[in-house]
Parts: structure tokens; C-alpha cells; sequence
């Protein structure tokens, strides 16, 4: 079965069974595997990922206004729960995609990831997750999109931005029903939310009810990225992702994007404000990307207190690679060089400087203070001025990845591109392979 970076945390009871009936149906464990949301992984007493290999540039900017392509709503009037599933209905659609997986013995086998999407506009935008159309994406298939009504559509995509897991599809319709949002910066803790959706990717349009259960979590799926989301309790399942959180006033607050599933774990949903979802999807529907992003041209992996301390180096950001023609290449950064701090924020992992990095914008420069190899073990400290590129299609590390068990075989992508890659100089790194890009 074909997981590439699916997002999937654990399969509960209810799922195995449902997985027994679609095998049973013919439809083969791709079919159902494909459809879960972005999963969570656990650390300690927060919700992160395992520390390991970070491509900088695979951080995304925050976004956070609302766009000409949404209605903001400014109703005072609450509606019942069957009044906004009544609405739900007319403004969520299913989104699938065919895919073909291979499994272990060589066979072609056909699966379906399935998602949910929200209508922004009446001429056929849709917002959804990006991991919802992420395999269409790398693997060339169609996108479809199923309204309340039966109807059928091929989809276009319009644009996506994986940092922030935020997608837009485009669908040739008009006169369709369109949500109004509100403002996400005034949600309470403990306010009524209605989310709707596809859970499972056979259970259409049901709708669950809970309460905003917390704010501003920082959620880190178990791919290293970082989104800032908001807690509910309302039921999400697999499909769900890309649908509606809905209001009492049928205005849409947010988009459901991941849950939490473990043994004795329940109630733990999680969802994109519709302020910084609307934002992103007002740029990629204007240019088909998000402007501002600032890009290092750099990948980069953590120099821990072990590392460090084992092979007489520092704590900080060791670069592996940097592309030719960047603005880190202009500014002097090498491959061996490890990023100590980003004016005075200090870096001791890869996630401190993409954090950094994230609080600037394209074009923002910015002092690197560098721990730079002086020979016999010895490093001497070296300031830089950079001034932040833009990050524009083709240039992100999410294009292109791969690993190298030897570090001296390369340390990136830098190498295929023209600029200069070494990677770890004491032959095999001893925790795992290079994510690599730039």
C-alpha cells in the first residue's frame, strides 16, 4: 500500500470494522487507509512530533486576513441545529480522488481518498485540506466533487500551501450556495460549534455538535509541521478533513483538519481558524501561491546536546545544503556551518529557526550569528546579514525530497541544483537519514 506522507496516527475499533466490510466489498485497505485526516503524534504532555530532519523553507507564513473571495456574516440571530445542517447541506461537498497503490506483491491495487470541502464563492471555488488532494497532486489523478444534490464534477486545482494544509479547488458551476464566515479572532472557549462532513468517506454529510474546547494550539503532525489551530470536542472521524465548523448563527468559524485518536482518548478535534484559512485561500485563488513567504534556500537538520556533545560541535542548525543564487549563498552561509541565532532569537533545533523565520516576511533581513568549522575540531563564531527571498512555486522543499544514509554523499538538494551540498563530514549520520530541499 502507497502511504507516502499520509497522516495517519491509529485505527480505532470502529475503523477495523469498517475496513473488514469495504475488504469484503471488494474496494482492497487502500480504499479505506486513504481516508484519515492529518494525525497528531504525542510527546511528553504535548502534541508533537519526534525531533529529526526539518527542511527550513517547509515552513509556512500566517496569513490571517479575511479576503474579498468570503462573505463575512453579521447575523445576531442563533439558528437551531437542524436549520445549519439545512445549510451545511447546500454548502459542503465530498471530495474524492481514484488512486492506484502498489502492494507487496507488485499489483496494482485502486483505493479512494476522500475528503470534504466548503464552498467559498457561488461560481465553484471550494476550500478543503491540502492532504485531501495531496495524492492527486503527486500522482496525476482527478480530483471529484460530489454536491448535496448527486452531482458530479472534475475539479481543478487551483492552488495549495502544504505548510499551513490549506487547499482550493475549482469546480465549473454556478448559482451554487456559498458559506459565511466570522470572524475567528472573537471564538470563546466553551461557544456551540457544528461540525459537518464525510467521515469515513461513506458516511455523508453528518453532522456532529460539541464546544470550542481551546484556543491557539500549536498542533505538529507527524510530518514536523506546524499549524495553529483550535480545539473542539464535536466528533470528527476520516473524511471529515476540509469540512465546516459551523457556529450557532450557520456562520462557518473554521475547517476541520485533524483529531487525536488513542487508546482512552476521545473528544480531541482539531480546526484551522477560517481568518487564517480564508486569508491563504484569497492568495491562492489571486496568484496561485502565497506571496510574502520568506525562503533561506537552505535545508537544514538539529545539532542536539548529544550530537553535539559526541562530536565536539555545537547546538544549533547544521546546514546541509545551500542552493545556488540564494540569498543564503549571497550572504555567505556554507554547508558545515550551524545557525546559533537569528538576531537575538537564540537556535538550539531546526524547529527554532523555522519558528524564526516564520515571524519574518520576504524581503525582512536579518543578523545569523554561525558556528563555523575552523579545522581540528575547532569552530570560531561569524556573523551574517540575510535578506529573505521569496518563497515561490518550485522553490519550496516540498517539491523535491529524498535521504542519504551518507552524509558524505550530499546533504540536500543543493547538489542536483547547482549549489554546493556535503552534508554530515563524519561518514554515516547515526540518526537517521537527510530530509533534503530547500
Amino acid at each position: 500500500m502507497k502511504t507516502g506522507k499520509k497522516r495517519i496516527l491509529s485505527i480505532t475499533a470502529l475503523c477495523l470494522a469498517c475496513l473488514l466490510i469495504l475488504g469484503a466489498a471488494g474496494y482492497g485497505a487502500a480504499s479505506f487507509i486513504q481516508n484519515h485526516p492529518i494525525s497528531i503524534v504525542a510527546n511528553g504532555s504535548g502534541l508533537s512530533a519526534p525531533s529529526g530532519d526539518r527542511v527550513l523553507d517547509a515552513a509556512g507564513g500566517g496569513v490571517s486576513t479575511l479576503g474579498s473571495s468570503f462573505t463575512l456574516g453579521s447575523s445576531s440571530k442563533e439558528l437551531s441545529a437542524t436549520q445549519i445542517y439545512t445549510l451545511a447541506c447546500q454548502e459542503t461537498v465530498g471530495i474524492t480522488t481514484d488512486v492506484s497503490t502498489t502492494n507487496v506483491f507488485g499489483q496494482q491495487v485502486p483505493g479512494t481518498v476522500s475528503g470534504t470541502g466548503i464552498i467559498i464563492t457561488s461560481d465553484g471555488y471550494i476550500l478543503t485540506n491540502n492532504h485531501v488532494i495531496a495524492e492527486a497532486v503527486s500522482g496525476g489523478y482527478e480530483v471529484k466533487v460530489v454536491l448535496y444534490n448527486g452531482d458530479k464534477y472534475t475539479a481543478k486545482i487551483v492552488g495549495y500551501e502544504d505548510d499551513n494544509d490549506i487547499a482550493v479547488l475549482k469546480i465549473d458551476a454556478t448559482g451554487l450556495d456559498a458559506v459565511t464566515i466570522a470572524d475567528s479572532d472573537k471564538l470563546q472557549v466553551g461557544q456551540q460549534i457544528y461540525a459537518v462532513g464525510n467521515p469515513l468517506g461513506e458516511l455523508t454529510y453528518t453532522m456532529t455538535s460539541g464546544i470550542v474546547s481551546a484556543l491557539d494550539r500549536d498542533i505538529t503532525g507527524d510530518d514536523g509541521q506546524t499549524i495553529n489551530m483550535f480545539q473542539i470536542d464535536a466528533a470528527v472521524n476520516s473524511g471529515n478533513s476540509g469540512g465546516p465548523v459551523y457556529n450557532s448563527y450557520g456562520e462557518v468559524i473554521g475547517v476541520v483538519t485533524a483529531k487525536y485518536s488513542d487508546t482512552g482518548v476521545e473528544g480531541l478535534g482539531f480546526a484551522i481558524p477560517i481568518n487564517d484559512a480564508a486569508g491563504i485561500a484569497n492568495e491562492l485563488i489571486k496568484n496561485g501561491y502565497v506571496t510574502g513567504k520568506p525562503y533561506m534556500g537552505i535545508s537544514v537538520r538539529t545539532i542536539s546536546d548529544q550530537v553535539a556533545e559526541y562530536y565536539n560541535m555545537v547546538v544549533g542548525a547544521y546546514v546541509g545544503s545551500v542552493e545556488s543564487g540564494s540569498c543564503a549563498e549571497k550572504a555567505g552561509l556554507k554547508v558545515g556551518d550551524i545557525i546559533t541565532k537569528m538576531d537575538d532569537k537564540e537556535i538550539k533545533t531546526s524547529s527554532d529557526l523555522i519558528a524564526a523565520k516564520k515571524s519574518h516576511k520576504a524581503g525582512d533581513t536579518v543578523t545569523l550569528t554561525v558556528s563555523r568549522p575552523s579545522g581540528e575540531g575547532k569552530y570560531s563564531t561569524v556573523t551574517l546579514k540575510l535578506t529573505f527571498d521569496e518563497e515561490k512555486p518550485g522553490s519550496s522543499s516540498s517539491n523535491s525530497s529524498s535521504s542519504s544514509s551518507n552524509g558524505s554523499n550530499g546533504g540536500g538538494r543543493g547538489g542536483s541544483n547547482g549549489g554546493s551540498s556535503g552534508g554530515w563530514p563524519f561518514g554515516n549520520w547515526p540518526f537517521g537519514g537527510w530530509s533534503s530541499g530547500s
